[in-house]
């Protein structure tokens, strides 16, 4: 039975005033964002189950291929086999529990760095020094734990959940969406990734990114590339959609004057991933939010360009988002988990508007409805 498991009375203060319609709704309760509980239960719940991003296809494209992931706590290596199929396993061995591989390269078969024992890139054990002198011994039939792999949109997600329902029948109309702005995705190459440390919940750092009724307020220069008239948010299942014009002339962000890309285009994936379309080049980013602790996030932010070397304007806007925009971002983050400390504040109301426009908070209300699914499923 897992540990990670709520009362029913306690799972109903955490949803409070939670309502499903978001115009009579209220947040839900900080304790969510202050308590470790919750993030055992997130954990298991949320992070153990669901779809989480590896890596752009490229870097599983040529056999003996391989990348490595820890989701919360749990040790994935994936690779591409000769036969040109992606497998995923535990990056666990066997006979002792050691890691086998780490980070990404190249490789024909893995071999333990403890004791030797080796296995093909289907995941059979070929090889166990010493093991002739053992009785009922047959390499053949011990083999590494396999995971859900899938590619969707060109990019490559595994899941720890064998009972998990493939990526694409999740997301519904996803897929469709993401390739209709982003046609050039398979051809797109890894270029730059920015990583950084928060001192707020992982759920802090996501409703923040799913409502733009900040921006006005506290991102001057995004605002000024963003037409916030055209800015429309639409809630589906899995995911939700954030998409807007960007305005014409000149802006405070960085130079889109000469842009093949014009839209500002944004997916919100359950449950800790953005997928993203900026204007500009040819681009695409996929930002990630991984919970450290109750109370800190660790953020990965990959930029696929055209090319690996971005263009200058392209550094131009890498470093907006680096120096600008994230840095007023995690400011406001690590701001409310503070006031969220506080007992001044337990609870909040969100700011819908029947348009779905981007000053709207309903996408946050989405997403708070499927956490509070999770709690649900460990609630006892």
């Amino acid at each position: 039975m897992s540990e990670a498991q709520l009362s029913r009375e306690e799972f109903l203060r955490i949803r409070g005033q939670y309502d499903e319609t978001p115009v009579r709704s209220h947040s839900i309760d900080t304790r969510c964002y202050l308590d470790p509980k919750f993030l055992k239960i997130e954990r298991e719940q949320i992070f153990h189950r669901s779809w989480q991003f590896l890596c752009h296809e490229e870097k599983l494209r040529d056999p003996g291929s391989y990348v490595t992931l820890n989701v919360q706590g749990q040790p994935v290596v994936a690779m591409r086999n000769p036969n040109g199929e992606l497998k995923a396993f535990y990056n666990v061995c066997k006979h002792r529990g050691h890691e086998l591989i780490f980070g990404e390269g190249r490789t024909k078969k893995l071999t333990c760095p403890y004791h030797a024992w080796t296995y093909n890139l289907d995941g059979v054990l070929v090889v166990a020094p010493r093991s002739e002198h053992i009785e009922n011994f047959n390499t053949g039939k011990i083999c590494l734990e396999p995971v859900q792999i899938e590619v969707f949109c060109h990019l490559v997600f595994v899941n720890l959940d064998p009972k998990a329902a493939p990526l694409a029948e999740q997301a519904g109309n996803l897929a469709s969406e993401v390739m209709s702005f982003a046609p050039d995705l398979a051809n797109l190459t890894f270029s730059t990734r920015l990583t950084y440390h928060i001192r707020a919940n992982w759920k802090s750092v996501v409703d923040n990114f799913l409502e733009c009724y900040h921006c006005p307020v506290a991102h001057k220069g995004f605002s000024s590339m963003i037409d916030m008239d055209t800015y429309k948010v639409e809630t589906h299942g899995i995911y939700s959609s954030h998409m807007a014009k960007a305005r014409s002339g000149a802006n405070s962000a960085y130079n889109i004057e000469n842009a093949t890309v014009n839209d500002h285009a944004v997916w919100f994936l359950w449950p800790n991933m953005t997928l993203m379309r900026y204007p500009g080049r040819g681009n695409f980013m996929v930002w990630r939010f991984y919970p450290v602790s109750e109370t800190e996030t660790y953020e990965e932010f990959d930029f696929f360009f055209e090319t690996a070397e971005p263009t200058e304007s392209e550094k131009e806007a890498l470093a907006f988002i680096d120096d600008v925009l994230q840095v007023e971002d995690i400011n406001l983050v690590e701001s409310v988990q503070r006031g969220m400390s506080t007992p001044a504040f337990n609870s909040g109301r969100y700011m819908v508007d029947v348009e779905g426009s981007g000053l709207s908070e309903h996408a946050v209300h989405h997403f708070h409805g499927l956490v509070l699914d999770a709690y649900r499923r460990a609630s006892v």
